[in-house]
């Protein structure tokens, strides 16, 4: 794939240019964000994931490119692959010969980390004293989770809104009430809170979070519109924290997700914090469309929500090791507010490490 950015005044135009120049609607969108250019400008940049054969069809038609950087890429890019290779065998070697490697990795990959997380893992440690004893293995990956895992702590030192979005049925709805009830009622002071939906799409989502605003007795507002959604925000201007909460969406609605950046491009005097629910009980098979199609919203943290509708989390590990997001919430339960707690390394790894030896 190559990369190309492409500017225009808002999200979806800048998308439509894309769409124009290569004719097609099915690009990916690796990031959006807003610029404020040297003549004072805001300018939207979308970066566009455009297949190579295309971008080089569109780009250069059918001429061929042969130049002596070409030529040098080519031959940097043929000792890569050569080294990997050699890198490989020697990898594939020790996996026949030492079968301590190959015991932990099928207890690792059955527990949910990835193949290719353990295989960064194991190569560093080719030659060494560590892959000779499966307790020292385990220990040593184990420790090295626990040095990738990233916390964002709680800050509410300076005024913020925060927007949760992620997949449908991830419970962003039930989490921003619990947010919401921490932040007006279970923390050192009483923090004015109030709630903003974006979720036109989702029968009874209004409804839903006017009730908890209305038990809380805080503010609660609805938009529909980018201009509607600014004005709101200047509305809400002397509040502590504004919660959003926004539609499911599907990883393949691309529309709505046009939509979703718009607003979070919003100009506004206070930065727009994203934070994706994402629930404990996640697939291995939906990770990599959950992440590659809610990470151009640049992703502030992770809220992972049904901790206690899983027992196994290591497909949730191998989602914070692959994609190197901060955790910033637990929602261990369903009980509003008291089931949220502040994410903490400890916590996520006692429950793996108590399934990994199980296993």
């Amino acid at each position: 794939m190559i990369n190309e950015t492409f500017v225009a005044s808002d999200p979806k135009s800048a998308y439509e240019q894309a769409v124009e120049k290569y004719g097609t609607s099915d690009l990916s969108i690796v990031s959006a964000k807003q610029v404020k250019y040297d003549d004072g400008a805001l300018r939207c940049e979308v970066i566009i994931a455009v297949p190579q054969a295309l971008f080089m069809q569109r780009s250069f038609g059918d001429e061929p490119i042969v130049g002596e950087e070409e030529v040098l890429l080519s031959e940097v890019s043929e000792l890569k692959a050569q080294l990997e290779v050699m890198k490989e065998g020697m990898y594939e070697e020790i996996q026949k010969e030492d079968s301590v490697i190959s015991e932990v990795k099928a207890l690792f990959m059955k527990k949910g980390i990835s193949a290719r997380w353990l295989d960064e893992m194991f190569h560093t440690l080719i030659g060494t004293e560590v892959v000779e004893e499966k307790s020292l293995l385990v220990s040593y990956l184990l420790e090295e989770i626990d040095e990738a895992l990233k916390v964002k702590t709680e800050d509410l030192s300076t005024p913020k809104v925060m927007m949760l979005v992620g997949p449908t049925g991830v419970g962003k709805t039930t989490t921003i009430a619990k947010l919401a009830a921490r932040y007006a009622y279970l923390l050192d002071r009483p923090y004015k809170v109030a709630l903003l939906n974006l979720d036109s799409y989702k029968v009874g989502a209004i409804e839903q979070l006017e009730h908890y605003a209305d038990i809380m007795q805080i503010e609660h507002l609805s938009v529909s519109s980018v201009e509607g959604f600014k004005e709101k925000l200047e509305v809400l201007a002397e509040y502590d924290v504004v919660l959003i909460d926004t539609a499911g969406m599907s990883p393949y609605d691309t529309q709505k997700f046009i939509r979703t950046v718009e607003f979070v491009n919003t100009e506004s005097e206070r930065k727009i914090e994203v934070d994706l629910v994402l629930s404990a009980t996640v697939k291995y098979e939906d990770m990599e469309d959950i992440y590659k199609n809610f990470s151009f919203l640049n992703l502030d943290s992770v809220i992972i929500s049904k901790f206690d509708e899983t027992k196994h989390f290591g497909t949730l590990l191998n989602f914070m090791l692959l994609y190197k997001l901060p955790m910033s919430y637990f929602s261990v339960g369903q009980e509003v507010p008291d089931d949220l707690v502040p994410a903490s390394k400890e916590y996520l790894l006692e429950r793996f490490i108590g399934d990994v030896n199980e296993g």
